[in-house]
């Protein structure tokens, strides 16, 4: 089964959050939400779906997948993933190891597995194995609005929701205060704190957040894989600390590792690798004796692979959904959690396609796909 076609489509899709456009990712605020649609086409006929993590980043992407990495999987076998990946891996190193080159690796890897799925007949998260969970238990991942009242209203509305945990991206205390006012002492609180502080900087502000009970503290250093540091500081920290989805191969996680710096790792599908890269990281933290809670900040098949891998974890854990609601969404209510939970889709490979309606309305550019001459 050979590759024959290789299709990108970045979508613009508004949205609502509870607060002001989001002003800290990629330069420029978030006035709606980017995501590049990956499609892979086989000369079997069957079509898979991927996206690499993008947001601001989306058309940069695109121009990296279409004019780099779809080349050279045109006529490749479709079903030979480990291989095709590795060989990608090592053409493209010399454009770095990290940023656009393995997000977009990590869009084509999510489409062939896809494909293997839809080949197998079989929702990926069984062809994964693994516990074969049909519902995960999601978290409210609130933006950052630096606003108390806002933090507090937006809490009360995710519990309104169903949501029984829920995680924050603020970095002043009093909102964090908000938060955990607003949740009450039963609700499970994480803080993503995206790299803000120096070492000595978040010795001081994990201290002063001990009070409210964190579930852990994410991502509180910059640089992010300063791994001594953040060893240093997790020995000394009041609560567990996160991080890892800035990580775009599995050797990082390795470094992570074997210095100490994290009790939980939060890779992301459409940094690391895909699937398959995923999968290593996994088998690591195992090794490693290191929960996993996977990151996603994405609504297209991003977010679907990460679920179904979810659901393969030894241990119930719980699913990062982002708390906004899009104006449509390409998978329609599968994105959603209902009561707190999220389905696991039950069809072959991703177990949905995106909607072409949502794609034709919402696309911002189209160029023609890379295909077989």
């Amino acid at each position: 089964m050979k590759i024959t076609s290789i299709e990108t489509t970045v979508l613009s899709i508004p949205y609502t959050n509870g607060g002001p456009p989001t002003a800290f990712v990629g330069g420029s605020a978030w006035t709606s939400l980017q995501m590049l649609l990956v499609r892979v086409d086989t000369d079997a006929g069957i079509s898979g779906w991927g996206e690499p993590f993008g947001h601001n980043a989306c058309h940069a992407l695109k121009a990296t997948i279409d004019t780099m990495i779809a080349p050279l999987c045109i006529g490749r076998g479709a079903d030979q993933i480990g291989e095709l990946m590795a060989a990608l891996q090592h053409s493209l190193h010399l454009f770095g190891r990290s940023g656009l080159v393995p997000y977009g690796l990590s869009a084509i890897d999510i489409a062939l597995w896809d494909i293997a799925g839809k080949q197998a007949g079989l929702p990926l998260y069984r062809l994964l194995g693994g516990a074969g969970r049909t519902h995960v238990p999601a978290y409210a991942s609130l933006l950052r609005y630096g606003d108390p009242h806002l933090v507090a209203r937006n809490v009360a509305d995710a519990l309104d929701r169903g949501y029984r945990a829920i995680k924050l991206h603020e970095i002043a205390e009093p909102n964090v205060r908000s938060g955990r006012e607003a949740a009450g002492a039963d609700v499970a609180l994480m803080l993503d704190t995206n790299c803000p502080w120096t070492p000595a900087q978040a010795r001081t502000m994990s201290e002063h957040l001990a009070q409210y009970d964190l579930e852990w503290l994410e991502e509180p250093l910059f640089p992010p894989e300063d791994f001594a540091a953040l060893a240093d500081l997790r020995a000394q920290a009041p609560m567990k600390i996160a991080a890892g989805e800035n990580a775009s191969w599995v050797g990082e996680f390795k470094r992570m590792f074997d210095a100490g710096a994290v009790d939980i790792a939060q890779p992301s599908v459409t940094k690391v690798g895909g699937v398959s890269e995923t999968r290593k990281v996994l088998a690591l933290a195992e090794a490693h004796n290191v929960a996993v809670v996977p990151h996603c900040a994405y609504f297209g098949p991003g977010f679907l692979a990460t679920l179904h891998i979810t659901a393969t974890l030894p241990s119930e854990t719980v699913f990062e959904r982002l708390y906004m609601d899009l104006e449509a969404s390409p998978y329609g209510q599968a994105t959603d959690a209902v009561d707190g939970l999220i389905s696991v889709p039950q069809g072959p490979g991703l177990g949905h396609d995106p909607d072409p309606r949502v794609i034709e309305r919402y696309r911002t550019h189209q160029a023609a796909p890379v295909i077989a001459s």
